[in-house]
């Protein structure tokens, strides 16, 4: 929602700009077009993290379907890209040979990709290409362990950051060297300006607490107090546990799943229990049922023994369908929250992360060629930052949601609503019916504009109450004068 100049036509402009002033360099021109051809293209979300975050778990839980690792990529510079297409396939692209196609082998769960032949080091980024209903909207890439080297640096979170648009930035407990990974995207102006595009995802929740059932209430309590943390909310636009082998498992739970943990449900609890104390005695004890050794280290492979323990619970409790079970799992899971920050904050406002990237590109660009007219078109893209009334509502969801400002519950929820926080159409930014009609809607965006700007010129209230007020009425004079352009 901007007044005045829309974000993506200002962006568009000054990528044209700089093609003009780099008219003589190819490598430039080359770059800036392709930035141009993405604004375009599908929001591309990375999935990073340090080793064993559980990136790949949560890629396929997101897509509901295990296609997800590569099995075989020999290197830590790899970035796999899992795109939209019409039939499975996929395409290695190395730093010496032209693209090569891929042998796949589909299976009811997902897919493997033939890489042999290939030596380490070799290749750069696989393309796979896979026919589901998330992928028309995102390309999500999976992408090497994050870290930072002894002289400070993080190469693989400098190349999410140069190729991603967002970032699901996978953690066990937000600690010190993950923010520190972080940090490294602010070291531009459009990352210091426009730090919105990262959310934290506490991965692994089932963990939490020991991997006892009630560790996925403590993961999302750990998640809240993150939000809250200064040094996260000003890296983070949210904060979301979420467990991806648990999500996993309810999107993919199948018939004859149910009926083995329906069995196991019927089992008396003190007889089943010791069973699931470990993985070991659950696939080599004497527990009563019909189902082999391999059979049950799978059931382990696709639930851990939370899970296990959490559906028998469940199927106990009233869970008595593969349908009931699955939602439930992946409730409980926390993917349904991530799914709907991902839609909220990343998804609907792609044009905004998409012009966010071609604004950092252009910055690194002109820092790293400077020249005759570079400081000019620097300082264009700082009255960019400046003027993008779209970052501004980024920042203040993420600061509402710390609950730094101040407001009460109330208006906090009110806020958030009218800068997008709840969706960004018309009818969902003032509460209102889908097909409210024109009149209705202006009449709400003036009431609330209103009584914000009394907020917002309220000398008693705080300086940052009164600053997040302004967001909000720069919010409903948008939607004002989009009404009065005829927009629904």
């Amino acid at each position: 929602m901007t007044v005045g100049l829309r974000l993506d036509e200002a962006v568009w402009g000054l990528l044209n700009q700089a093609l003009q002033l780099y008219r003589d360099s190819p490598r430039a021109t080359d770059h800036l077009r392709y930035q141009l051809a993405r604004l375009e293209q599908p929001l591309r979300i990375a999935i990073a993290g340090p080793w064993r975050s559980g990136k790949s778990t949560l890629l396929n839980a997101i897509m509901g379907e295990e296609v997800a690792p590569v099995e075989g990529v020999d290197g830590s510079d790899v970035f796999t890209w899992y795109e939209d297409g019409a039939q499975p396939n996929a395409t290695a692209h190395s730093t010496s040979h032209p693209p090569q196609e891929l042998a796949i082998v589909k299976s009811a769960t997902g897919m493997r990709v033939d890489l042999v032949g290939w030596r380490a080091g070799e290749l750069r980024d696989i393309v796979v290409r896979w026919p589901t209903r998330t992928l028309r909207q995102v390309t999500l890439i999976d992408t090497p362990p994050t870290g930072v080297d002894e002289q400070g640096r993080a190469p693989v979170m400098d190349r999410i950051l140069r190729e991603a648009d967002a970032v699901l930035y996978l953690t066990r407990d937000g600690r010190d060297s993950d923010l520190r990974v972080l940090e490294t995207g602010r070291e531009s102006a459009v990352g210091q300006a426009a730090a919105v595009h990262v959310i934290m995802v506490l991965s692994r929740a089932d963990e939490t607490g020991g991997g006892r059932i009630d560790g996925l209430v403590s993961a999302r309590q750990l998640a809240r107090r993150q939000q809250r943390d200064p040094r996260v909310n000003a890296l983070c636009a949210n904060a979301v546990a979420c467990s991806g082998l648990l999500g996993l498992a309810g999107r993919i739970l199948s018939e004859s799943d149910f009926a083995v943990l329906a069995e196991l449900a019927r089992l008396p609890r003190p007889e089943l229990e010791p069973h699931l104390l470990s993985a070991d005695r659950f696939v080599r004890g004497d527990v009563p049922l019909r189902l082999d050794a391999e059979s049950r280290a799978a059931l382990v492979d696709r639930l851990g023994l939370v899970g296990l323990r959490l559906a028998t619970t469940l199927v106990r409790a009233g869970c008595d369908s593969r349908a009931r079970l699955s939602a439930e799992l992946i409730r409980r899971s926390g993917l349904t929250e991530l799914r709907e920050a991902m839609a909220r904050l990343l998804i609907d406002r792609r044009d905004t992360l998409k012009a966010r990237s071609a604004l950092v590109a252009v910055e690194a660009l002109l820092r790293a060629e400077p020249g005759r007219g570079t400081d000019e078109l620097l300082g264009r893209v700082e009255q960019i930052l400046v003027g993008a009334h779209e970052f501004r509502e980024l920042r203040l969801l993420a600061a509402l949601r710390s609950s730094r400002l101040g407001f009460d519950a109330e208006l906090a929820a009110e806020a958030q609503r009218l800068i997008g926080g709840d969706g960004v159409g018309l009818a969902a930014r003032l509460g209102v019916e889908h097909d409210a009609t024109a009149q209705r809607l202006w009449e709400v965006a003036a009431e609330a504009q209103w009584r914000w700007r009394s907020r917002a010129e309220d000398p008693l209230l705080r300086l940052s109450q009164r600053r997040g007020a302004e967001v909000v009425v720069r919010s409903c004079e948008g939607m004002i004068a989009e009404l009065a352009e005829g927009g629904r």
